[in-house]
């Protein structure tokens, strides 16, 4: 059994993945910036499950670095943590720019340090970072979150590079619209009187996302699978329609896919669509 520290344990993947690992008898140090938010407390206790909770802020570098001296090295990190906005790059503040890449991509960055000295010289560990399909496919308005997903993507690719030749294992997941309150009830919506219609087109995917089944625990169940394994393979889709966006992209040009989610009219927009990804949004669109 393994010592996993997941980041960002106080609801939704996080949360779900820290009592199903741990509940399959791996030892885990969860994570999150306020414990007393999250009742992942109260279930453990109940439980008695292995479970440790530490108060961390991934934005914070002497907070990852205090919490990691006491926590001790993982054998697996899981890099979970992440905020989500849809705004448009006029409607998107400069400060919601910079905090999204904060915790998406340098909150990451700043846990990936933590462990690779130790998981290299001890010539073992894993490393998971959760992206999204948006780090594939960046679609109208999601520049902030889709910018920092990117970025992941090539950070996972880059290390992955650097940490193989001493046996440490990297793996990028990437969950297409899962059944989160971060996707559901607490979705961030975009700005109501903006002058871009690209807010309730993108609210319109995330509603039809919403009639699939996506639990949480498709994603857990692919991390189990990732550090009970051995995968040779980097990116692991996750999710009924991560390998349609995923493919949808790969299979329009540039040009094409432009013309579809920057449409001068909705109804464009809606033609477009059923025409490349075969979905009818239209009933979910404000």
């Amino acid at each position: 059994m393994s010592k996993i520290m997941i980041t960002g344990t106080s609801k939704g993947i996080g949360y779900d993945a820290a009592l199903s690992l741990a509940r399959g008898g791996h030892e885990v140090i969860a994570t999150m910036r306020n414990p007393n938010s999250s009742k992942l407390g109260e279930i453990v206790a109940k439980e008695s499950l292995p479970v440790e909770i530490y108060p961390m802020d991934v934005d914070d570098n002497d907070s990852v670095v205090d919490v990691f001296a006491r926590a001790g090295a993982p054998d697996v990190l899981i890099n979970n943590a992440g905020i989500l906005s849809y705004d448009t790059i006029e409607d998107e503040s400069q400060e919601n720019f910079e905090a999204i890449m904060n915790t998406n991509y340098f909150g990451v960055v700043r846990c990936c340090k933590a462990v690779i000295p130790e998981m290299r010289e001890n010539r073992s560990g894993c490393i998971i970072n959760i992206g999204s399909v948006a780090g594939i496919i960046a679609v109208s308005p999601s520049a902030a979150y889709s910018g920092s997903k990117f970025a992941l993507e090539a950070f996972s690719e880059v290390m992955a590079q650097e940490m193989r030749p001493f046996g440490v294992r990297v793996y990028l997941v990437q969950p297409g619209i899962i059944a989160t309150p971060m996707a559901t009830t607490e979705f961030p919506m975009p700005k109501s009187d903006s002058e871009y219609l690209n807010g309730g087109r993108i609210t319109a995917l995330f509603k039809f996302a919403e009639q699939g089944e996506a639990p949480t625990t498709l994603v857990t169940d692919k991390l189990t699978s990732l550090i009970e394994g051995n995968s040779p393979h980097l990116r692991h889709p996750v999710g009924p329609d991560s390998l349609i966006f995923l493919g949808y992209r790969a299979s329009v040009g540039d040009d094409r896919f432009i013309a579809a989610w920057g449409a001068s009219t909705d109804d464009e927009f809606l033609e477009r669509t059923r025409s490349d990804m075969l979905i009818d949004l239209g009933p979910f669109m404000p």
